[in-house]
């Protein structure tokens, strides 16, 4: 159900930092809502509602118990609880607005979606914006953070306690998947990325077609025999000079305008069932830059237009 068809945007913030190497983005949801995400969804005349945060739990030790899949358990638990919180959204007929936290976030939030239209016959496609593939396993990856596992996780690809979260397996058919923005990849992943099945628009890709052409491809591939397409926006995908607090920066994102009109093609298309932030990391911002860029472009998303 689109924004424009529910009426009720619903924020649930997951102060996650333990799928990552750096502390900070944990601060995200925070960050969002002192931007100003409440008054900026009314103004587009959307009620809005703040589910809260998603309680993450806090591991024994910070020295994590298996060193190819860093603070599994807890992931896993806050991703279980973050699916059964945005099923309540779905269920209460709003539309979820998820804030990260890191990007493993994201094995909760597909889950609940893929979840609640599985139970109504129906698949979802998933649009995965980052400048990174998120495509490792616990066998490829080579820093074990669970934030480079996300989407490799919801196509079914690695650890049981993240591809098992939801109830269809996989979670989403990687022919309605599409990666757009990368431009950072592990060794291992190109690999996997290349024999997943889903459709992939590089930077280069960017550069040569422009984004109008690449979302309108990609809203095809993911919307085609599916009831819509989540989005997950990585802030990392875009430039730094863009969004400068962001978990794992990387040169050479999209412009602002270029990522606007990522999320106006999004609204445009009346298909997005979910919205996600992630990597938003005040520690490393200037003056809660990137948190304020987070919700121009989610109101982007929502509708906000110029006319």
């Amino acid at each position: 159900m689109s924004p424009k068809e529910s009426r009720t945007v619903a924020l649930v913030g997951v102060p996650m930092d333990l799928g990552g190497g750096r502390r900070g983005v944990d601060m995200g949801p925070s960050a969002v809502r002192i931007a100003g995400i409440e008054d900026g969804v009314r103004s587009l005349g959307l009620e809005f509602v703040d589910r809260g945060n998603v309680a993450v739990p806090e591991p024994a030790s910070r020295v994590p118990l298996d060193p190819r899949a860093r603070f599994l358990p807890e992931i896993a638990q806050c991703c279980r609880d973050l699916r059964a919180r945005v099923e309540s959204i779905l269920e209460e007929g709003h539309f979820p607005m998820v804030v990260g936290g890191d990007h493993s976030i994201a094995v909760g939030t597909v889950a609940a979606l893929s979840s609640f239209y599985h139970r109504r016959k129906k698949k979802i496609g998933l649009i995965w914006f980052d400048a990174h593939g998120d495509m490792n396993t616990p066998e490829t990856t080579e820093s074990g953070n669970i934030h480079g596992m996300p989407l490799a996780s919801c196509l079914g690809r690695g650890a049981p306690e993240l591809t098992r979260i939801g109830e269809r397996f996989p979670m989403v058919d990687p022919k309605r998947a599409v990666l757009i923005g990368v431009r950072s990849l592990d060794a291992g992943e190109r690999k996997v990325i290349r024999e997943s099945g889903m459709t992939v628009f590089t930077l280069r890709d960017i550069d040569m077609h422009g984004i109008h052409k690449v979302m309108r491809s990609a809203i095809e591939i993911a919307t085609k025999g599916t009831a819509g397409f989540h989005l997950t926006f990585d802030l990392d995908g875009t430039d730094p000079s863009v969004a400068p607090g962001v978990g794992t920066p990387v040169p050479g994102g999209t412009t602002l305008r270029e990522s606007h009109l990522i999320m106006e093609h999004a609204a445009e298309s009346g298909k997005m069932l979910g919205l996600e932030m992630t990597e938003i990391n005040p520690i490393l911002d200037n003056q809660n830059a990137t948190a304020r860029v987070a919700v121009e472009l989610a109101l982007s998303a929502l509708g906000k237009a110029v006319l």
